[in-house]
Parts: C-alpha cells; sequence; structure tokens
C-alpha cells in the first residue's frame, strides 16, 4: 500500500481566492472531501484539501492557474471508477470535478465523429445517438466519463474490433499545468502534421493537463448481431479457441472468457444458471450473412475444443442480460468473500502467449490461497484477476500484492505489458521501468518536466519515483 505523503496545507490566499469565485461550487466539507479522494481500487482513500465544481474549459483554466500560482497539486475527478489510485490526492492539492462539463457538443453523422465535454459517460454519448444509426463502442464496464477512458487509454469488451480510447479520439481541448488551453488533433481521418499531441494526452492520466473536451470516433450500428455463450472443460481449451478464432481472422466484435470461480459468482449475483465451467462470451456484428457465417465458424471452432451448450442470444434484451452479467462479475466477484477487499489488476500479453500465460497464472493462484476469478477480454490477450484478501488480515494483503507482483512481471517477461487498459496510477509505477526501460523513462520524465515543471499536475501517479 502507497502510505499518504506529508504534504503542506491548501494555502489561505488559495482557498479564499476559490471560495469567493466560486461560491458554493467550493468545498472543504470532509465528506465531499473523502467523496473525491477514492476509486475503485484497494488503495486507501486520500481526499483532496479541496474541491471545486467546474462548468467549463474556461473554469477548468482559471482554477489551474490560480493553483498554478500558489504551487498547489491539481486532480481531475470524472466518475470515480479509476482501478490504479489514478484520482487519489497523494500530495493533497485541489481536486476539479468534471461532472458538470457533461454536453455533447456536436454530432456529424456524415463524418462518423462526435465532440463532447469531458464528464459525458459513454452511455450519455450513446442515449443522444438515437436515431442517428451510429453508436460509440468502447465499453469499458463501468459508465465512465469520457475524458477519463480518454485520460486512462480505456477500451474493455470491444476493443477486439474496435481498438482502444488511442485509436477512437481524433482531438481533445486539454487545460495545461499554467492554465493555457491547448488543442490537439482534428478531424480528419489522419494526419502527418507535427507531432502527436493527442495521441500523447490520451493515456496520460492527468500528469501532463486535464482533458475538457475531446472528439471521437463514431461507428455504424451492425446491421445483425448475434451473441453467444459456450462452456470448455478447461482455460487452456477456451484460450485455444479463442486464439484459432483470431489467427483465422474472423471478424469477431467481443471474446470475454470468465474462470468457472467467475461464472459461479455471477449465477449467485445476476441469477443466471450457466455451466459452471471457464465460459466463453461471444459478439458478432455485420450482415446477416456475414454474423451467420462468423458465428458458425466459432462454434466449429469450439466444438473442436471440447465446447458445449454453445447458446445463441439474438434479442436485444437476451444479449443485454447476457452483456450486464458479464459487466457485474467484478460486484459478484466481491460476493465470493464477503468483508474482503478487491485488489483488481490486469495485464496483456501477445495472443501466442496468452495460454501459457494464464496456466502459470492458475498454479500462482493454486498456491496463494485466496479466491481470484479470472475475467478477460482475451481477444487482445487482455485478462483481468479480481484477488479478494481480508484487509485485516496482513498476511493475506500481502499474498495479493506479491501475487499482482508476480503476474505483471510474468506478462513483460512474456513481451507483454503490466497493464491492458487499467492504467499505471499509483500501482503499477514499478514495473514501468522494467517494461520500458530506463531510457524511455527519462524521456517520459523530461516530457512531464517540459510540460509541468513544477509537478503540480496529478502529481505522484505514473513516474517511478526517483
Amino acid at each position: 500500500m502507497n502510505a499518504p505523503h506529508p504534504h503542506p496545507p491548501l494555502p489561505a490566499q488559495l482557498a479564499e481566492a476559490l471560495s469567493v469565485r466560486f461560491g458554493s461550487r467550493f468545498s472543504v466539507a470532509d465528506a465531499v472531501r473523502l467523496h473525491h479522494g477514492k476509486d475503485e481500487s484497494s488503495h486507501p482513500p486520500q481526499p483532496p484539501d479541496a474541491v471545486v465544481f467546474a462548468e467549463s474549459t474556461e473554469e477548468v483554466a482559471e482554477i489551474v492557474r490560480l493553483c498554478h500560482t500558489h504551487g498547489t497539486p491539481v486532480i481531475a475527478y470524472g466518475t470515480g471508477t479509476s482501478l490504479e489510485g489514478h484520482l487519489l490526492a497523494v500530495r493533497g492539492g485541489v481536486c476539479i470535478d468534471l461532472s458538470a462539463l457533461n454536453k455533447v457538443l456536436a454530432v456529424r453523422p456524415e463524418d462518423l465523429d462526435a465532440t463532447v465535454q469531458c464528464g459525458v459517460t459513454r452511455k450519455a454519448l450513446n442515449g443522444a445517438l438515437n436515431n442517428t444509426g451510429l453508436f460509440f463502442p468502447i465499453d469499458p464496464g463501468a459508465d465512465a466519463s469520457l475524458g477519463g477512458m480518454a485520460a486512462t487509454r480505456a477500451s474493455g469488451t470491444n476493443a477486439v474490433r474496435y481498438g482502444t480510447m488511442r485509436e477512437n479520439v481524433l482531438g481533445t481541448t486539454v487545460v495545461l499545468a499554467d492554465g493555457r488551453i491547448l488543442k490537439t488533433g482534428g478531424r480528419a481521418k489522419k494526419s502527418s502534421a507535427g507531432y502527436d499531441l493527442t495521441r500523447l494526452m490520451v493515456g496520460s492520466e492527468g500528469t501532463l493537463g486535464i482533458i475538457t473536451e475531446l472528439t471521437v470516433r463514431l461507428y455504424p450500428i451492425p446491421e445483425a448481431i448475434s451473441a453467444a455463450v459456450c462452456a470448455f472443460p478447461s482455460i487452456p481449451a477456451a484460450v485455444d479457441a479463442v486464439i484459432q478464432t483470431i489467427q483465422l481472422g474472423v471478424p469477431i466484435a467481443r471474446i470475454e472468457l470468465l474462470d468457472a470461480l467467475a461464472i459461479t459468482a455471477i449465477n449467485r449475483y445476476s441469477k443466471t444458471t450457466l455451466r459452471e465451467e471457464p465460459t466463453l462470451f461471444f459478439e458478432f456484428h455485420g450482415s446477416p450473412a456475414g454474423v451467420e457465417e462468423q458465428a458458425k465458424t466459432v462454434q466449429e471452432i469450439a466444438a473442436e475444443h471440447g465446447g458445449k451448450d454453445f447458446e445463441w442470444a439474438t434479442r436485444p434484451e437476451d444479449r443485454s442480460r447476457m452483456w450486464q452479467a458479464r459487466h457485474d462479475a467484478y460486484w459478484a466477484g466481491l460476493g465470493l468473500k464477503p468483508g474482503a477487499r478487491a485488489l483488481s489488476t490486469d495485464v496483456c500479453v501477445p495472443i501466442s502467449r496468452l495460454a501459457e500465460c494464464i496456466a502459470e497464472t492458475l498454479e500462482d493462484i493454486a498456491a496463494i490461497g485466496l479466491p481470484c476469478p479470472i475475467v478477460g477480454h482475451v481477444g487482445d490477450g487482455n485478462f483481468h484477476v479480481l484477488v479478494l484478501a481480508n484487509p485485516d488480515d496482513a498476511d493475506e494483503v500481502s499474498r495479493s500484492h506479491e501475487f499482482a507482483a508476480r503476474l505483471a512481471e510474468r506478462a513483460i517477461r512474456m513481451d507483454g505489458t503490466c497493464t491492458g487498459e487499467h492504467g499505471i496510477g499509483i500501482g503499477k509505477q514499478e514495473y514501468l521501468r522494467s517494461e520500458h526501460g530506463g531510457v524511455a523513462i527519462d524521456v517520459m520524465r523530461a516530457l512531464k518536466n517540459a510540460l509541468d515543471p513544477d509537478n503540480i499536475m496529478n502529481p505522484g501517479k505514473i513516474l517511478p519515483p526517483i
């Protein structure tokens, strides 16, 4: 666990200036601060010294300029669903709540893009796209804000077909550490003009600037959608079916793996009746003929690897129920050990190493003696482990963190990454050097110093301590 970092109190002049300017939208109330000082990670809360509720890019810039003048840290807050302590105020400071920046500014169906404020959630955007024939596909499970999704380079269940936020953000508006407003990218589908500042900001976790607006790609709603679920005799059999599906070039939209323990948890939580064995969830997008061809191919592959009970869900309500059960896996997992705190960790490896990585991970899980359901977006080699430990048992907590460290190192050893989509935050800083090397860390630090020389933008995140 990361211990709270000692820090000076909020400067009185800054507090007075923010209070005068923002009135009731400035708060130092304990309950408000605590709410903004915790996320869905296993890290203990670390509240900011104050919270300001901004309503525009210009207000964000004004707040940041005041904080810059006083050398005070700034942390952006979206919906609080991050998983690696991204929004914890490890050095105190001012949290800027961006939830009121929730307007869909423009939808351009002819260009397949939309411009939104950062507080718009993915569900809200898709609601605004009703009757356009378009949708935004990035689906990390939680109804996260699009600004937060861009900042953490989120992905989710659809990434195997539609990519991640990295591929789907065309441009951004960013407030820099000195309060200047930066526009990156544009609406052209490609550009060779200068450094790619959009990709620099996507995944920067608020350490280089605060994303307040973004332009994202949209996609036509598929003419036909079909989903299926299939149980397998073992995880290696299920993973081999995934690998063969990907290597054959089947343009599948989603392939999700849940181990037997995860299925047990889901059956209890969501009142489903799935066979409690390693299971794959599939979804197919395209024309009716294309979807049928994809599904038949995958069904044949599944059968070759011992798949059984290949069940279809073609009605929208059945598909929604199935995917909601999958998205509830985190909360379902918590029910396996009441009172436990969940350490949720993820890695991603090349698809050819996926079976090996999961097999070693299963051996490790058996050795630590803690319930650890596995779920994963295995179509792109990414899987998650939910480690359940009693927070009052120091030995269990220690075992959970040691396991997570071994998992990250295992993925890096297999030419993968310590995080496929959760991000670094404060939870995975120590693995960056072994994954990227010292020179890469030096370059990242140089970028940070160039854009934020006073280190006020979400300090203590991503880069390992010197």
